[in-house]
């Protein structure tokens, strides 16, 4: 039967053509990165530059500015307008001049006049108290953001953190297999085991280099990913402070209120708008008072015609009430639409507030089997270690073959892989905790 000689290292080549692209930009960023000023950043640090960066806050800002100014004219409606305006008047023949001079044939006007509304059913209040309204909901709106952004940075963060452990990782499994690979070279090379003892260790060795290229591609990503929300897109070449084996933050209590979050906010102001949108509705149907006064000056040949002088002032006011009377139920209905529109929002805040009381109890469950995940991950690892150990002081014995030193290898890389996961789910789902009950700020 014919047997296929396995080349480790054409086997090692075909696998790393499928990784030449990636490689290439990782060494390209890489030399990139060691010409440029590397900054270093804190967890903190990253949470403070997408607070004054980040476009989506940057945005969220200037909706709630918006608000502010709309509030600033609305405001307005309740104080007197004052308006002017000046008119130039040419009458040609035969009007220009006709009845004896009592129609001049040139003339100029101007008037100013202030307006003051008394009382419009309710509207103007309604308006005011609308528009403080509208600035709550965008704010409430840039709450979430915020929390949202702010729980962004948070999962990039760790996934940066996750990516340079697993680099080091694989560096680490990769250097206990070529101290692995150099024994057993030495006892091929002594006759005292078979060759495909050491082509064992080397496919594991190919798998070691493929791990550690996955991670750098998945840290260049992670970093993209974190630099555009950070507010730095123009430039990746930063490393963070913290790792997955810092000091874990302390244990969240348990918490059932829904109030501190800012959706719920956001539901509670919209439906505040819309009741008092409804009284403005039932302000439609009461009366409107108003009063005004104008004054006017003319210049023009003739132009006073009561002394038949060049110059002319005047004034005048008025006072004005409407009311309705009767318009075939327009408004009534109107009001009625509305009522039910706001009962049936008042419908979705309470189910929104269920839901997010699910979310909560959802994240804490979450959060705590992540930190049971955790501790056994922990405990895995000392297990791992020990009997890596172990099987090196046998295998130095000669007691067992070196494929059981590999399988130790093998277990401890995945046990010490299994823990860098669990601490970053850990870190994340405590954020991702934070963010439900509205204490991500």
């Amino acid at each position: 039967m014919a047997t296929r000689t396995i080349n480790p290292t054409i086997i090692f080549a075909e696998m790393n053509n499928q990784y030449t692209h990636t490689v290439l930009a990782t060494l390209t960023l890489l030399v990139a990165g060691l010409m440029a000023s590397a900054q270093s950043l804190s967890l903190e640090d990253c949470r403070k530059m997408a607070l004054a960066q980040n476009r989506k806050l940057q945005a969220a800002r200037l909706e709630v500015e918006a608000a502010q100014s709309l509030k600033q004219s609305v405001n307005a409606n309740a104080y007197p307008s004052v308006d002017g305006s000046v008119l130039g008047l040419y009458l040609g023949e035969p009007l220009g001049g006709a009845m004896n001079g009592l129609i001049p044939e040139y003339t100029a006007n101007g008037s100013v006049s202030v307006t003051q509304p008394i009382y419009a059913g309710g509207k103007i209040k309604n308006g005011r108290r609308a528009a403080a309204k509208g600035v709550e909901l965008s704010e409430a709106q840039q709450a979430a953001a915020t929390a949202e952004v702010l729980f962004e940075v948070e999962q990039s963060y760790w996934q940066v953190v996750q990516a340079a452990e697993k680099i080091v990782l694989a560096n680490r499994f990769s250097a206990m297999l070529q101290a692995l690979h150099h024994d057993l070279k030495n006892s091929y090379d002594a006759g005292l085991i078979y060759k495909n003892d050491l082509l064992r260790v080397e496919v594991s060795l190919n798998e070691a280099e493929l791990n550690s290229v996955r991670a750098q591609d998945a840290q260049v990503l992670a970093k993209l990913r974190l630099a555009q929300i950070i507010g730095s897109a123009d430039s990746v070449y930063f490393t963070l402070t913290d790792t997955t084996f810092a000091a874990l933050p302390d244990p969240i209590a348990a918490m059932t209120s829904v109030e501190n979050r800012p959706e719920i906010r956001m539901l509670q102001r919209a439906l505040e708008i819309e009741t008092i949108q409804g009284e403005i509705l039932r302000g439609d149907r009461r009366p409107t008072l108003g009063v005004s006064a104008s004054g006017v000056a003319a210049v023009g040949p003739n132009v006073n015609i009561s002394n038949g002088d060049d110059f002319m002032t005047t004034y005048y006011g008025v006072a004005s009430i409407s009311f309705p009377i009767y318009d075939w139920g327009r408004k009534s209905n109107k009001v009625k639409e509305h009522t039910l529109r706001v009962s049936a929002q008042q419908q979705r805040l309470a189910e929104t507030k269920e839901l997010v009381s699910l979310e909560i109890q959802s994240a804490y469950l979450q959060w705590t089997q992540s930190a049971r995940k955790l501790q056994t991950s922990a405990l895995s690892v000392q297990q791992a270690e020990e009997n890596l150990r172990l099987a090196n002081d046998r295998f130095e014995a000669g007691t067992i073959t070196g494929k059981d030193v590999q399988e130790a290898v093998l277990i401890w890389e995945q046990a010490r892989n299994s823990m860098v996961d669990a601490h970053v789910e850990w870190k994340i789902h405590a954020a991702a905790y934070k963010k439900a009950t509205g204490e991500l700020k």
